[in-house]
């Protein structure tokens, strides 16, 4: 089969209007698939130059003229979806190791209007250092460094500020980049006026994305590059639903000409709270309170979970029944009841995608921390609410406990074992409160409730795990304590039959 190139696919070329530190799936899976489909319409005409920070390596790009194919395949709204389409988005890919040089030449582009990023979680902290390295070393300071080249070529005009959107997995990403930014150019003694030009003609804006974007399976690769008629390296594959919700005024919405009507995935507004609360709760804390109940099942992704009969019923009844009814809402349209029902419901049909392989033992990392994060505002809200034990969170709360029973250490590393088809399978329990537990399980009969239930009572009170004190809510412990004594005793299946009876 032929390589993907511009020989073989022409595309048209567009002025570079987009900066993009990050080369991975989900740049090219989100922003760069909006970008492409708002030029295929003719309602943006811009190119994205993307600056790779990791290793000096573009080949994989520049074998392919810097195209790539996007692969859709999933549910939505009950309704297969299968769509494939090649990205022509990128104009080039620059190494910032070799090419810095180049990355600033860029920032005297004056058609140049927005920046992207999505390096990692702790990408956009601050490091106190120079930006006047080939390369600086942080994300921050390479940015910093940019916009000072930026600055001194435009000689702070109005005009040729930028518009900054970081799309890491950090909540106020766009405030905490411009704070690290902030200090690198005082560190750096940059200017007064370099500083009031960042303050009021350069734009960070916090922004949520939510899509799925994977490498495809070997087998996948293979069967979509035969589908296709052409090899594609970076081949992206994704889920029908997607995401981006960016925190901003009428300058960014001006600015953006590629979210317009036409884009309903692509949401500009002053305030995206209401956005990432409902992620956070119904997609998030579902997966966190079903995940362990799951695994111990004996299922190994969130796709087999969906066809386990008492699984997905159990999954439905917590999402829907007392997820869902917490979640707070604006009261206005779009951001109502109604939507956060609707993005449920999507939710289930992203749950239920057979294409991707969301594997549960990946979701069950750091379950301590993601479970206060995520659920522990929702435990409250639903006794707030309905005075009254949401018995779906209580079972899922107590395979959580059980997922966390490690049986041995080794080298600091603890393990739990499930029986498994006839057999024992032991798992890595990824979590840096696993030592806690493994210390506090044996202090548990399985056949003793009361030794079950001042367990659970020790757990639930434990202020330094949930930031407050769940023991208090009326009849949580108990509930938590029941599911937990009857999946020591019965196991887990039928603990699940019974509470969903």
């Amino acid at each position: 089969m032929p390589k993907l190139t511009r020989s073989t696919h022409p595309a048209p070329v567009y002025p570079e209007k987009i900066l993009q530190f990050g080369t991975g799936v989900l740049l090219r899976g989100l922003p760069d698939y909006l970008v492409n489909k708002a030029n295929a319409h003719g309602r943006f005409g811009g190119s994205i130059v993307v600056v790779k920070s990791t290793d000096s390596q573009t080949d994989e790009f520049a074998e392919q003229d810097n195209l790539y194919t996007v692969a859709v395949r999933g549910v939505q709204q009950g309704q297969d979806v299968s769509e494939t389409t090649i990205v022509s988005a990128i104009s080039r890919v620059l190494a910032a190791q070799t090419q810095w040089k180049d990355v600033l030449m860029l920032a005297r582009n004056p058609k140049l209007q927005i920046v992207i990023s999505n390096t990692t979680e702790v990408g956009l902290n601050y490091v106190e250092e120079s930006i006047f390295q080939h390369p600086p070393q942080s994300f921050p300071a390479k940015l910093t460094a940019f916009l000072y080249e930026r600055f001194r070529s435009v000689g702070g005009s109005k005009a040729k500020g930028l518009i900054v959107i970081p799309t890491e997995l950090v909540t106020d990403n766009g405030l905490k980049l411009r704070e690290a930014v902030e200090k690198l150019a005082q560190f750096n003694e940059l200017g007064k006026l370099f500083t009031k030009w960042l303050k009021f003609h350069v734009r960070f804006c916090n922004s949520l994305v939510d899509r799925i974007v994977t490498r495809p399976t070997e087998e996948a690769q293979q069967a979509l590059q035969q589908e296709a008629g052409y090899e594609d390296s970076l081949l992206t594959f994704t889920e029908p639903y997607h995401l981006w919700a960016i925190e901003g005024d009428d300058r960014v919405k001006e600015t953006l000409a590629f979210a317009d009507g036409h884009t309903p995935q692509i949401i500009i507004d002053e305030d995206i709270n209401f956005y990432r609360e409902r992620k956070l709760r119904v997609l998030n804390g579902t997966h966190t309170l079903t995940m362990p109940l799951g695994y111990l099942l004996g299922l190994e992704t969130v796709a087999d979970e969906m066809r386990h009969p008492l699984m997905s019923q159990f999954v439905e009844s917590l999402m829907l029944n007392e997820i869902v009814p917490t979640v707070p809402d604006y009261g206005v349209s779009g951001m109502d009841k109604e939507a956060v029902r609707q993005f449920a419901h999507d939710v289930l049909d992203r749950f239920r995608n057979p294409h991707l392989d969301h594997l549960l033992l990946n979701i069950s990392l750091q379950e301590t921390a993601k479970m206060q994060a995520r659920n522990v505002a929702t435990i409250q809200r639903y006794f707030d609410q309905f005075k009254a034990v949401p018995k779906m969170t209580a079972l899922g709360f107590a395979a959580y406990l059980l997922f966390m029973k490690a049986i041995r250490e080794e080298k600091g590393q603890f393990f739990g074992e499930i029986a498994v088809n006839g057999g024992i399978l032991t798992y890595p329990i990824r979590d840096d409160k696993a030592g806690y537990f493994y210390g506090d399980w044996k202090t548990v009969k399985p056949k003793d409730k009361s030794t079950v239930q001042a367990f659970v009572k020790s757990v639930l009170s434990d202020q330094t795990l949930w930031l407050t004190d769940l023991s208090t809510l009326p009849g949580f412990v108990e509930a938590v304590a029941e599911e937990l004594s009857s999946m020591l005793t019965v196991g887990v299946e039928k603990t699940l039959e019974k509470a969903l009876a």
